[in-house]
């Protein structure tokens, strides 16, 4: 089968190169599932590059213990397990499998069945492979730890990629106030999606402004929580998905202190992979939300897209055809 392999850390376009592997065989537990669609994640460039160095007590201290990168597929099941009970030869899956592996970017993966769900007939397998990683982490921050309510006012930092474009949409069904942060070359497209109003981080630190908001959503975390907490208003919630992990710690510690002397929050979001994904399913389909695709790719084009990604380039979701 066609893969995209590595056998040591660099950049995306120095290391990757497509390649024939062997084709893998499931265990008793696990599902061969054949690949249509996946997608680039944060984790893939962490994974490709071995930064921030911590990732490699993870993915491998010197070199990658596996050559294939990729988290998330929409696909069909090809051959099960002894023990596989909840899937059968033809199911349509989909899903983030961070918590058991990587390897989606190659024409088959050898899984475990509790990885993915069934995929809705009526959800597309580019549409399908486009959610579960970005939209379960805008759900669960939004709604399971920022607590969203109507009419809210809510900032998305880094809202012109993934999580930022699914996040703008769901606090969009609570009628909230929007506000979007990213790069300026993003701005317009932004606006498109219906971000009531947007920032160019190059020109304005929202931070230091006199807008205060009732909830935040992080995508970057790259400033001082003392910062965030003047953003918020008297009980607004930050809540961060990922960044530097000097800053994650910052927000951790003094989140906990701080929480003693105010009513503002500062929460770290840990994801729990595909939770919340068959409802964020139904209103893609129901056309209540929309994912925001650049893209799709060929396969022999993720080491490029792992660059792009890398840069903060992308709009939306990277999306990858597996097969021509």
């Amino acid at each position: 089968m066609k893969a995209i392999f590595f056998e040591k850390y660099g950049k995306p376009e120095e290391v990757l190169a497509l390649k024939e592997v062997a084709m893998p065989v499931p265990q008793e537990n696990e599902v061969l599932i054949k690949i249509d669609f996946t997608a680039v994640n944060d984790y893939d460039w962490s994974f490709v590059t071995g930064k921030p160095l911590v990732y490699r007590l993870m993915f491998g201290l010197v070199k990658p213990k596996n050559p294939i990168a990729g988290m998330e597929l929409a696909g069909t099941v090809q051959l099960i397990g002894s023990k596989v009970s909840k899937l059968k030869v033809g199911d349509t899956v989909f899903g983030d499998i961070s918590e058991f592996g990587f390897g989606t970017f190659a024409e088959y993966i050898s899984i475990r069945e509790d990885a993915v769900i069934i995929k809705p007939e009526k959800l597309s397998f580019e549409k399908a492979a486009a959610i579960p990683h970005a939209s379960t982490l805008a759900l669960q921050a939004l709604r399971t730890i920022g607590k969203i309510k109507q009419n809210q006012k809510v900032l998305i930092n880094g809202g012109g990629g993934g999580v930022g474009t699914i996040g703008l949409q769901l606090a969009k069904l609570s009628n909230c106030h929007v506000t979007g942060v990213d790069s300026g070359e993003k701005l317009t497209m932004m606006k498109s999606l219906g971000y009531d109003e947007v920032i160019d981080y190059k020109k304005t630190d929202f931070t230091k402004t006199n807008e205060r908001y009732d909830l935040i959503l992080d995508c970057k975390s790259n400033k001082s929580p003392f910062l965030y907490l003047r953003a918020l208003n008297p009980t607004g919630i930050y809540v961060t998905i990922g960044g530097s992990l000097s800053t994650l710690i910052s927000i951790f510690f003094w989140g906990k202190i701080l929480s003693l002397f105010t009513k503002k929050s500062l929460q770290i979001l840990s994801l729990k992979p595909n939770e919340g994904l068959d409802e964020i399913s139904q209103l893609v389909i129901d056309n209540k939300i929309t994912p925001k695709i650049d893209g799709p790719y060929p396969l022999e084009d993720t080491a490029r897209l792992i660059q792009y990604f890398g840069e903060g380039r992308h709009t939306g979701k990277l999306v990858i055809k597996v097969r021509a």
